[in-house]
């Protein structure tokens, strides 16, 4: 078939192979006035659809590519019709701030699902008001469930770093027994010959206190490994009567020379009787405080007007530890080593992986605590703390004589001038303090040896480099992994202990490379690398 028209366009010729049609049109007369009202015309509204079309484009509700999507977005606009969906959005917006005040009914049965409420709403039809109110019920509930599953998680996780694993429990039975039975578990640390190196300040003294045999003898292995003078070291470890045992027997069965370790049991310091330790007497015997840190950790606890974050914290302030002489000892350095001048204090759950000889090296200027501050970090949950986050400031005791902004400083690693440490009053001020709290029924502080330190030691900190000591390795899992191979002393503070099953996975392998795995009694209680 062939269409053709005509040069006068006033006849159409249509042909295929059998027929021919041929059709004349009607000639059409446009008059000039009705062009010239035409273009006027086209010409008032070409620019009012040019700037439409711009705002469609501008408005980016839909990428139009074609006249057909221009038309379904212009097309309602030139017929005077808008898109309704902000109204209903500002409708429903009034309906869930009326419901916001209204009490959930208690006979509304709320869907379980999100599943079940769409097949809710397609078989019930409910009205908007109702449909807030569910959808408020279901809400709450999911935020209820989520609180007491937090709340249940941080129980758990208290009572986790409150329980001595299996392992370490066996490790401390296998060895207590080894020194009833072996000789040479129970042979004299140091060797008599160098006994008098015990007290030569020409060495580097640590000191060390810990039930923990396994983390201590972390703390001592990773401090001669890091070392680049072992030869120079001298390792004073404290622990309690019961433990006394199972750690003489493993640094006597597992020798670190050439540095020289010394195991003491708290029995065997003639010092520490109660005549000059009765603040501490008081502290474990105490049936309140007790209770405290032993008994019921939910009961007083407002739940609903408590944040998860402030719970844990108070329940990492009644760790049993808090009440330990043993965790009260660093105060009496100065009268259970006499005749030495200057120490380095170690928790046992630190790491060391620097050689820390230069510690000797600070000039303290007269101080007594050479310590790091940790107001100064970024990390708001360990390295910004003042003594607003340990005190109680509404008491007027505190509030009297402490500063809130003042920098608080950390435990752990600290380098102590013994020798102007006996010029103080140090152990006066925080026995006294220890005494005000204890009469005020822990109302002062809650956290266990820090905030009495905070105050003794008022004025005699020297800050030291941050480089020094890393701590929070126990409380948060994103530390940084590169910041934890720089530091010289890192430190698993917090509940997450590396020993434990709750530790942070990627940053128990700073801790375990200095466990000897090739120990019967370390592969005997299944300690596993």
């Amino acid at each position: 078939m062939q269409l053709h028209l005509s040069p006068s366009m006033r006849s159409i010729t249509i042909s295929s192979s059998n027929d021919l049609m041929k059709i004349k049109v009607a000639p059409r007369h446009i008059s000039y006035r009705t062009l010239f009202h035409t273009i006027l015309i086209l010409a008032f509204l070409l620019p009012f659809v040019f700037i439409l079309t711009a705002l469609v484009t501008l408005e980016g509700v839909n990428k139009c590519s074609s006249f057909g999507c221009l038309g379904r977005r212009l097309g309602p606009r030139f017929l005077g019709r808008v898109d309704n969906s902000g109204k209903l959005v500002r409708d429903f917006y009034k309906i869930l701030n009326q419901v916001s005040t209204e009490e959930i009914p208690d006979d509304l049965k709320l869907p379980e699902s999100f599943g079940q409420l769409v097949s809710e709403m397609k078989s019930k039809k409910y009205k908007a008001k109702d449909f807030a109110l569910i959808i408020k019920g279901m809400m709450e509930r999911s935020e209820r469930e989520m609180r007491e599953s937090k709340f249940a998680e941080l129980m758990n996780k208290h009572f986790a770093a409150s329980a001595i694993p299996k392992g370490i429990h066996c490790l401390s039975l296998r060895l207590a027994d080894e020194y009833s039975s072996n000789a040479h578990a129970r042979r004299q640390l140091p060797s008599p010959e160098l006994l008098p190196l015990l007290s030569d300040n020409s060495y580097y003294h640590f000191v060390l206190s810990s039930d923990n045999i396994l983390a201590a003898s972390v703390v001592v292995t990773s401090a001669v490994q890091s070392s680049l003078k072992p030869e120079k070291m001298v390792f004073h470890v404290i622990t309690d009567k019961k433990t006394y045992a199972g750690m003489h027997s493993w640094f006597a069965l597992n020798p670190l020379s050439p540095a020289i370790v010394e195991v003491k049991g708290v029995h065997q310091f003639d010092w520490l009787t109660r005549e000059n330790v009765p603040v501490l007497e008081a502290v474990e015997n105490h049936y309140g405080i007790r209770k405290y840190y032993h008994g019921n950790h939910i009961a007083g606890a407002n739940l609903n007007e408590i944040t998860p974050r402030i719970f844990a914290s108070k329940l990492q302030a009644r760790s049993p530890k808090y009440i330990s002489v043993l965790n009260h000892l660093r105060i009496y350095l100065p009268e259970l080593f006499q005749s030495l001048d200057k120490v380095v204090f170690l928790d046992d759950d630190v790491v060391v992986q620097r050689d820390l000889s230069p510690l000797w090296e600070i000039d303290l200027g007269g101080k007594v605590n050479g310590a790091v501050e940790t107001c100064k970090g970024e990390d708001d949950w360990v390295m910004s703390k003042r003594f607003r986050n340990y005190f109680n400031f509404s008491h007027p005791l505190i509030e009297k004589h402490l500063n809130p902004d003042e920098c608080a400083w950390a435990y752990g690693m600290n380098i102590f001038d013994l020798h102007a440490w006996r010029k103080t009053n140090i152990m006066h001020t925080y026995h006294t303090w220890l005494k005000e709290n204890l009469k005020s029924n822990l109302t002062m502080w809650k956290l266990g040896t820090l905030p009495p330190a905070l105050i003794a030691f008022k004025g005699h900190v020297r800050a030291i480099d941050p480089s020094w000591h890393m701590l929070g390795l126990g409380y948060q899992n994103k530390t940084n992994i590169e910041s934890v191979k720089k530091a010289a002393v890192i430190h698993y503070n917090g509940q997450s202990k590396p020993w434990l099953e709750i530790g942070f996975e990627h940053l128990r392998p700073f801790w375990t490379k200095y466990i000897n795995y090739s120990s019967d009694f370390i592969r005997n209680c299944h300690i596993l690398e």
